[in-house]
């Protein structure tokens, strides 16, 4: 029975494969006719001009409170995203109290004296959006995005996250419980370690020098009181910028955050202090992590740079995509594609302050440690002991100036272009000429700018992973390296980084 069955489905199939040869030779003979047809190219065609930023210089207003009011008009689609930005962050941390400033902006979403962490949720969600808050280096913000038709009814939901926060027992401990789960698997992790320790070489005893997101003795120890205190101190309309990106008009927006905003009071005491991000002027230079069995090895170099002007912000760009912000960069290029001794290299420009962090970052087999710190060293050193080809910078540009250009075509993507700005105390209007600073860089600006500040005696390294796989090839390239074992770092300590 079963082959009586059976039979006619091989028959059917087996007449269908004479049509179905004959559709493939057929196939297979237009794309052989149109590739012998097509003009093959030598070489890869040429980088198109870049095209003009369509995009207005963002306008300016300051309510009676103080609060700052920048609008960046686009029309076209009914989209509006909406930052409320505290311009005070983690460097404000009190000592021994590391995360403070990330926790206490966290909780803001997760009760307020007339919402419920879910009810906020549900009503962003019925919005079409989502409520957002965080804190980092010179900031803490609380964001959404929607239609334009909505935006006033999220801009109260904005106020009232921002303004009224309960910072309640259980959501305090929820949160920090979540918060020290994410430290114990970063912790695990030789890239973290190495680049909170180098970030820690970085500043020394400075606000800058303490990992943000706290520590997992720091956490344990904030209170209730220091959350509100904190709160306090920062979420205050002279020292916030409301930042409105999309289809709304000037005006609109001075009336909305009138309407959301202008009974929001100053409180009694000083506003902070803004921190500038100074380098280390003492402590080790160069630290060895300890992770016994660790499978791999991190290498992170960093620089503290100074303030910095709107054309050393170009360069500082350019230079760092030169160097490693992605897969043609030299590190790359140098450490993964010719040598195979890393999935990827890279290095980052942070804006901070008037300032940057500067950061490359390598993970690699410990036995291969040693050596790529020799390639990280050489390749920093080179940008300022020899020219940028031609052809190399006008690649670089081009790709930094196109990822420009995406990350604004959104209005959340504009909104957070102008926030970088307004937290590195730049005028927003510099958004309109960014292109242009780019695109005036020279090699001469490049070499000028590494000499004044990559410099050998200014840079922090660190390299976590299995050090007795490489601590000896490492001694000559980081004379004086301090050795933590990882459970005795004290990432809230600058004077040898061990308990």
């Amino acid at each position: 029975m079963s082959a009586l069955l059976d039979s006619p489905v091989r028959v059917a199939r087996s007449s269908c494969l004479p049509a179905h040869r004959a559709a493939i030779s057929l196939a297979s003979g237009l794309l052989l006719a149109t590739a012998a047809s097509a003009q093959p190219y030598l070489t890869p065609p040429p980088p198109a001009a870049p095209r003009p930023l369509a995009i207005a210089a963002p306008s300016e207003a300051k309510l009676a409170n103080g609060l700052r009011v920048i609008v960046a008009r686009r029309e076209g689609i009914p989209l509006v995203s909406a930052e409320l930005v505290a311009l005070s962050g983690a460097e404000v941390d009190p000592p021994r109290l590391a995360g403070l400033a990330s926790l206490s902006a966290a909780l803001m979403t997760q009760g307020t004296k007339h919402h419920s962490a879910p009810q906020l949720a549900a009503a962003a969600e019925a919005l079409g959006g989502s409520l957002d808050s965080g804190a980092g280096w010179n900031q803490a913000s609380v964001s959404m995005t929607v239609t334009t038709p909505k935006l006033d009814a999220a801009l109260a939901l904005v106020a009232e996250v921002a303004r009224e926060p309960v910072f309640a027992r259980d959501e305090i401990e929820r949160m920090r419980t979540q918060t020290l789960d994410s430290l114990k698997v970063a912790y695990a992790s030789p890239g973290t370690l190495a680049s909170l320790v180098a970030e820690r070489l970085a500043y020394g005893a400075g606000a800058y020098g303490h990992p943000a997101s706290g520590t997992p003795a720091s956490l344990p120890r904030i209170q209730r009181a220091d959350l509100v205190a904190m709160h306090r101190q920062t979420f205050r309309p002279d020292n916030a910028v409301l930042i409105l990106a999309g289809d709304i008009t000037p005006e609109a927006a001075l009336a909305a955050a009138r309407r959301h905003f202008g009974s929001w009071t100053v409180p009694s005491g000083p506003k902070p202090v803004p921190v500038k991000a100074e380098a280390a002027s003492s402590g080790p230079t160069s630290a060895i992590v300890e992770m016994a069995g660790s499978g791999q090895a991190a290498v992170v170099l960093a620089l503290a740079l100074p303030e910095r002007s709107g054309s050393e912000r170009a360069t500082g760009a350019v230079l760092n995509s030169v160097l490693g912000s992605d897969y043609s960069s030299r590190l790359n290029q140098e450490i993964r594609i010719k040598r195979g001794l890393s999935y990827g290299a890279s290095s980052a420009l942070e804006a901070r302050r008037e300032s940057a962090f500067f950061r490359v970052a390598v993970q690699t087999k410990n036995e291969s440690a040693a050596e790529v710190v020799g390639l990280v060293q050489a390749e920093v050193d080179r940008l300022a002991a020899q020219p940028v080809g031609a052809d190399e910078l006008a690649a670089r540009k081009t790709t930094l100036i196109g990822g420009f250009s995406r990350s604004v075509e959104t209005t959340a993507g504009l909104a957070t272009a102008i926030r970088s700005l307004v937290v590195a105390n730049r005028p927003p209007a510099e958004l309109k000429t960014r292109i242009e600073s780019l695109q005036a860089v020279s090699d001469e600006d490049i070499r000028r700018y590494a000499a004044a500040n990559f410099g050998a005696a200014k840079r922090r390294l660190a390299v976590a992973g299995e050090a007795k796989t490489f601590a000896a090839a490492l001694k000559p390239l980081l004379p004086g390296a301090v050795t933590v074992g990882q459970d005795a770092l004290d990432l809230e300590r600058s004077d040898g980084l061990g308990r």
